[in-house]
Formats: C-alpha cells, sequence, structure tokens
C-alpha cells in the first residue's frame, strides 16, 4: 500500500469515528428529550380527570397571555423537542358537526369571510388535510367555554397585546391573497361551516409550527400533525366531547372592525390613505387602496408570499416591505375599533 493510500485510509477512518460520535450524540440528545417530557404525556385514564378552575384559569393565561409567545427553541432544535413530545394515549374523539344554518344571512356571510381568511392565512398552502384542520380547530374553539362564541370572534380574539391567530397581526390582511389558494380556502370554509369534520385532529384547539417549541405545548395533549403544524386539544375532561358545551351567538361584529391597525404606519406615504370600494356593511366587502384588494399580497406588484411563524411578532410585514423597497398599503386604524393605541399587538401560537 502507497503513503497515500494509507493516509486516505486513516483520513476515512477518522470521519468514520466522527460520524458515529456525532449520531452518538444526537441519539443521546433525542433520548435526553424525550425522558424529560414523557411525565408530560397524558395517561390513558387522564380523559376522565376533570380540570380544577385554578388549572384551567393556569392554561388559559399560558396560551392565551403574555406568556403565549414564550419559546423553548426555534428551528432543528425545535423540531427535535417536538417530536420527543409523545402524543396522547386514549381516543381522538370527532368534533360533533357544526353548521351554520341559513341560505345567505348576514351571520353565514361574516363566519364564511372569517373562517376563509383563517384557513388561507394559516394554512393557505399547507395539504388538504391541514387547512381543514384549522377551520377545525377554529369550530373547535368556538364550542368550548374557554372561547369567544362567533366564528369572527375566535379567528380576531387578542387581548390587545396578544392575537391567537398570526395574520391578525402581522399586516397580512392589508395584502392581497393568491385568487386559487383564496378560493380553495374558500370552499374548505364553506364546507366546515355546512357540517363537514376533520377527524384527525378531533378535538383540538391549539397548533403551532414544527419549527417552533412553544412552553405550552407540553401543558396540552398532542393528538395530531399534518404537514408542518402539530395539533392538541385542552388536557383531561377539559379536551374531551362532554367539555365543548358552547352555543354559537351568530356573529355580531363586522369582521372589519375586528381588525387590529397595521404594524406601521406612515402618513407621509400616499399608499397609507385606503379609499372605499363601497359601503362596508357586513365584512363581505372591504376597504382597500386602489392598486390592493385587502389581503395578503398582491403578485403582480412582485410580492411574495410570508406566512410569519409564531416568533415572528409585530413587524413582519413591515420587514418585508422594506426588503422588497416598498411600503405595505393599509387601511384607517380608525376601522380597527379593537386594537390597542400603545402599538401593534405580539402573535401568540395558535
Amino acid at each position: 500500500m502507497t503513503t497515500l493510500a494509507r493516509k486516505m485510509s486513516r483520513r476515512l477512518a477518522q470521519l468514520r469515528m466522527k460520524a458515529m460520535a456525532f449520531a452518538a450524540v444526537a441519539l443521546l440528545v433525542i433520548v435526553g428529550l424525550a425522558i424529560a417530557l414523557l411525565p408530560a404525556r397524558e395517561p390513558a385514564n387522564a380523559v376522565t380527570i376533570p380540570i380544577t378552575p385554578a388549572r384551567a384559569a393556569a392554561l388559559v393565561e399560558a396560551t392565551t397571555g403574555l406568556q403565549a409567545n414564550d419559546l423553548r427553541a426555534v428551528g432543528e432544535q425545535a423540531k427535535l423537542i417536538n417530536a420527543a413530545l409523545p402524543f396522547a394515549n386514549g381516543p381522538n374523539h370527532a368534533a360533533a358537526p357544526f353548521a351554520i344554518g341559513g341560505n345567505d344571512g348576514l351571520d353565514q356571510r361574516r363566519a364564511l369571510l372569517c373562517l376563509t381568511q383563517a384557513v388561507y392565512y394559516e394554512a393557505g398552502f399547507e395539504p388538504l388535510e391541514g387547512r381543514r384542520a384549522v377551520a377545525q380547530v377554529v369550530l373547535n374553539r368556538m364550542r368550548h367555554p374557554a372561547f369567544p362564541k362567533s366564528v369572527c370572534g375566535v379567528v380576531y380574539q387578542n387581548n390587545g397585546r396578544i392575537c391567537q391567530f398570526t395574520f391578525v397581526c402581522d399586516g397580512s390582511l392589508y395584502r392581497a391573497p393568491a385568487i386559487g389558494a383564496w378560493r380553495q380556502a374558500e370552499q374548505i370554509a364553506r364546507a366546515a361551516l355546512a357540517g363537514y369534520v376533520e377527524t384527525r385532529v378531533g378535538e383540538a384547539t391549539h397548533y403551532h409550527a414544527d419549527y417552533v417549541a412553544p412552553r405550552w405545548a407540553p401543558m396540552l395533549a398532542k393528538v395530531s400533525q399534518i404537514g408542518q403544524h402539530i395539533f392538541y386539544r385542552w388536557p383531561g375532561a377539559w379536551g374531551q366531547p362532554a367539555a365543548f358545551t358552547g352555543r354559537y351567538i351568530g356573529e355580531p361584529r363586522d369582521p372589519l372592525s375586528l381588525r387590529p391597525p397595521p404594524p406601521a404606519i406612515n402618513p407621509a406615504d400616499p399608499l397609507a390613505v385606503a379609499t372605499a370600494a363601497g359601503p362596508v356593511t357586513d365584512g363581505t366587502l372591504l376597504k382597500h387602496a386602489p392598486n390592493d384588494v385587502g389581503g395578503l399580497l398582491d403578485p403582480s406588484k412582485g410580492w411574495t408570499l410570508n406566512i410569519p411563524g409564531p416568533d415572528e411578532a409585530g413587524g413582519a410585514a413591515r420587514s418585508i416591505a422594506s426588503q422588497q423597497g416598498k411600503q405595505a398599503p393599509v387601511a384607517p386604524a380608525a376601522t380597527a375599533a379593537s386594537a390597542s393605541s400603545a402599538g401593534a399587538p405580539q402573535v401568540a401560537s395558535r
């Protein structure tokens, strides 16, 4: 064997040893995470355990309050943590069908708009089941005592600082949607409001992207993963069918009145003053600038779709606009009755 061949052989042996060492370390990390998260796994009999009012309040605070944005990790480390969290034991009951009823009533039009927005902006390019799952989560929340009792109330829920759904806070609603994906989202929303049930997520009321690991995740029962989204239900009896006793109250508010203001407003920018395309009476006709139609993006202007993750709070739309050399057109802040004047709301994991 020549000297060069011997050197190459030694080098290959060293590389093999390093690869084996790396694999062993990775395995130890995964096993350690699994052991650390094992106590969080819901026992098989946990579905019968009632949730005390104090614990229920703590769960709501952890998932909707200021703590909702707390992340254990992002990126690849988050994916390892999420993979190590086991799925809940016990049955995964399908939700009961929900049918809004009526032919072309105001409630139906408002609910359809809000649910279409949630499906499109939260999961517009996820697999079909993933988009249906997001619609199911909205309807599951609407019927659970911890959440508002209207579709639009669930979608636009915020406490002035934390929005439950990313797109409500990040300015997405002020850019135009991709029309094909929007129409598909509308079909999914219409079917959900007519009684379609996505059984894979059961009674799930929460989800997050797999590239973030929120601190609240081990507190809930992990039930499914579809595409990039991981779905959870409340633990114990609070996540079982008997707990979903909420009654739908209709859609008392125009969806436009529920919008927070855009993340950034530049009064000197002529695009910052939106004009009305017609009377806004029920949210089905939205105000918009002359070169926009009121949603996420306008493909003809060179914008690319960006649905920020839960860790990208508040200024995502402004950041995208600055990168592309344009300011996103916005609607008047006066139309957002529920927004906080202290600044743009933050974004929570769902």
